[in-house]
């Protein structure tokens, strides 16, 4: 597994997840709010991802010059 795909991994999952636990709370449930609520989660917890996970340009900028350096 790949160093990428192994950080994105807990992103996604969680995502499945809270995917999951809405549609369980909104048809099994019976509990239309909550399952709206906790549904929301799910562009939420990728969007925490994406923050997270996507350099900087800052840090892309730095890497620039290491190489350029070297």
């Amino acid at each position: 597994m790949t160093d990428t795909i192994r950080l994105k991994l807990p992103f996604l999952v969680a995502g499945f997840l809270s995917f999951l636990f809405s549609v369980w709370l909104y048809f099994v449930q019976d509990e239309q709010m909550a399952g709206i609520f906790v549904g929301l989660w799910v562009p939420s917890i990728h969007s925490l991802g994406t923050l997270i996970l996507t350099p900087t340009e800052v840090q892309v900028e730095r890497e620039r010059q290491e190489v350029l350096s070297s």
